[in-house]
């Protein structure tokens, strides 16, 4: 059978992978509980009939407000199948979010999981007028069903004929999901995507060259489309998907698995690039020695053009030390895929020299999510880029950079909003995407900046922030930091401190430590930052350098409302919550 709507995946797989021995799992009590391929396709057509029993019809909203686990994809599929429109909604957004964004969309069924979650929606529910039912996962409130009600209904004298009437009706074209961006200003925005959008992108990326494998480890939100639109890949091409129990676990889970390829965002594999630096200070000094040289050897690798001398050393380190990462991290991955934003190039060196191939892609939800993406062949794959664009998406580079584009992979527009929609798309179907890059010679698109975040100091200079934070950030010192500026005369900057490393150093120092605030206004510690400021600010110009900072004692995380769910700062945030050290910083 041929895939060309979302829905026809499923049993594409059981089709063509009867053989796969799973097509889902997730650990649950301590045990991975595997759901088999005919399991899946079963328990989609049952939660379909179900909804179609309850009332839902084609073109109803239906809300799946849950971490990643096999009964999403169920659901997911089982909306689409019916004709409803899928809307997944991150479990970690604020409840004034939900609020504007179930009101928006006109839910007619949401799908929550557990009891953080019902306490934080359940004040909001009695105002959606057009809401019929909410579902949760398990029976953990006897003011909601839950799913497997849903699934008995389905099974009750199932009516398969309507159902296959209306899976037979539904066309490429239609509308399949929307998704909210988490957006970090204003109010999210509904990204309309149709089948065809996504359908597109799967085919084309399985046509990239590469060695998919059979088991993947997914622990991104799937309610972020490159995720999800990485799941449904994994599910054409035969792969069985095992869900991380959370991020803490993550390491734990690839040993037991042993996946060959996973998703990951820069900021996951920075932190795991500063846990194996750290583990060296811990060596006697003649295994430190060997220890850094072969982690500096790793920074240096290159895909071609490696010396005869560099290539024995490698193999040197490889059998020294780069084995035992990998077999502390998992030892199979074959690919790792980055995106989200841009990778160091450094870190994407490291971790390909180490045996951990990462391929960098770029995109938005708005292009469903993939514009360009690294890929094995000819020039497919650089450090610090991301590869070459999608086959079947034109790209270039409008007024100031800005990356634009043009092809299958371009949104339906945003829901309820043709005005926003003509913003960013124009006359001739070019997506603005609101980002600045360039091409190297052969093809592949650097991503150089975001348009709204550069600004212009009161001397006309022209800073984009993110190139000096980027840079910045590969000291082991700082963990994440924002470049401000606008009509100042000078570049400044909030850095927040990577508190492990810098507990790590003082310890080295034998300077006790207390806490956070504390340690940075010690003497000791302030001049070492002075120093490191110092040393980055050498790779820019006069008008791009930071020039005055402050050392902030907060961790910048997603819980604490600082980082989106793809670990990107939000900067509107940022600068709310410090307005007044920001004042003084230009004082």
């Amino acid at each position: 059978m041929e895939v060309t709507r979302l829905f026809d995946i499923p049993d594409y797989y059981l089709e063509k992978y009867p053989e796969q021995h799973a097509a889902l799992a997730a650990k649950r009590n301590g045990q991975w509980v595997k759901f088999s391929i005919q399991e899946y396709v079963d328990l989609i057509k049952y939660i379909s009939l179900g909804l179609l029993k309850s009332g839902i019809k084609p073109g109803d909203k239906i809300g799946l407000v849950s971490s990643n686990r096999p009964e999403w994809n169920m659901i997911d599929f089982a909306i689409m199948q019916i004709g409803a429109v899928s809307i997944p909604i991150y479990p970690t957004i604020s409840q004034e979010d939900y609020r504007y964004i179930l009101n928006h969309a006109e839910m007619k069924m949401i799908f929550m999981e557990g009891k953080e979650l019902r306490n934080k929606l359940k004040p909001i529910l009695p105002e959606l007028k057009t809401l019929q039912e909410v579902y949760t996962f398990n029976n953990i409130d006897s003011d909601f069903k839950y799913l497997d009600q849903l699934i008995e209904l389905g099974k009750k004298e199932p009516d398969e004929t309507r159902l296959n009437e209306l899976k037979s009706s539904i066309k490429p074209e239609d509308l399949a999901t929307i998704i909210y961006t988490s957006g970090t200003t204003g109010n999210p925005k509904g990204v309309m995507l149709s089948h065809n959008n996504v359908v597109n992108q799967i085919k084309n990326l399985e046509m990239t060259p590469a060695k998919w494998s059979k088991v993947a480890l997914s622990f991104l939100p799937l309610c972020h489309a490159y995720e999800r639109m990485l799941v449904y890949l994994y599910q054409y091409l035969g792969m069985s998907v095992y869900y991380a129990e959370n991020l803490g676990t993550i390491a734990e889970n690839i040993k037991e698995i042993n996946p060959t390829m996973m998703s990951a965002v820069p900021r996951l594999l920075e932190k795991i690039y500063d846990k194996l630096y750290l583990s060296g200070k811990k060596l006697s000094y003649f295994q430190k020695v060997i220890y850094y040289w072969a982690f500096n050897l790793a920074t240096k690798y290159h895909l071609e053009g490696m010396s005869k001398w560099y290539m024995f050393q490698h193999k040197l380190a490889d059998k020294l030390i780069y084995s035992k990462w990998r077999a502390a991290i998992g030892g199979n991955f074959d690919i790792v895929v980055s995106g989200g934003s841009a990778i160091q190039t450094h870190i994407a060196s490291f971790f390909s020299a180490i045996g951990m191939p990462v391929f960098e892609g770029y995109g938005l939800s708005e292009t469903s999510p993939v514009i360009a993406v690294s890929q094995r062949g000819k020039n497919g794959r650089k450090f610090g880029t991301v590869g070459l664009p999608l086959p079947g998406v034109e790209v270039k580079l409008g007024d100031r950079d800005e990356i634009i584009c043009r092809g299958h992979n371009v949104m339906m527009g945003y829901y309820k909003d043709p005005e926003l929609t003509k913003e960013v798309i124009d006359d001739e179907g070019w997506f603005h995407t609101g980002d600045t890059g360039q091409f190297t010679s052969e093809g592949q698109l650097i991503i150089t900046g975001r348009l709204k975040s550069i600004f212009k100091t009161s001397m006309g200079k022209y800073v984009n922030p993110q190139l000096v934070e980027s840079k910045f950030t590969e000291s082991p010192l700082i963990d994440n930091m924002i470049v401000l500026g606008e009509n100042k005369k000078f570049a400044g900057a909030l850095i927040s401190p990577d508190f492990v490393y810098l507990k790590s150093w003082c310890g080295k120092h034998k300077i006790s430590y207390t806490t956070n605030e504390e340690m940075i206004q010690h003497p000791e510690i302030v001049k070492r930052y002075q120093e490191e400021v110092k040393h980055y600010n050498q790779f820019f110009g006069d008008y791009e350098q930071v020039k005055r900072y402050q050392l902030v004692p907060e961790e910048w995380t997603q819980p604490a409302g600082f980082l989106s769910p793809t670990l990107k700062i939000k900067r509107n945030v940022i600068e709310k919550f410090y307005a007044d050290r920001i004042e003084k910083l230009f004082a």
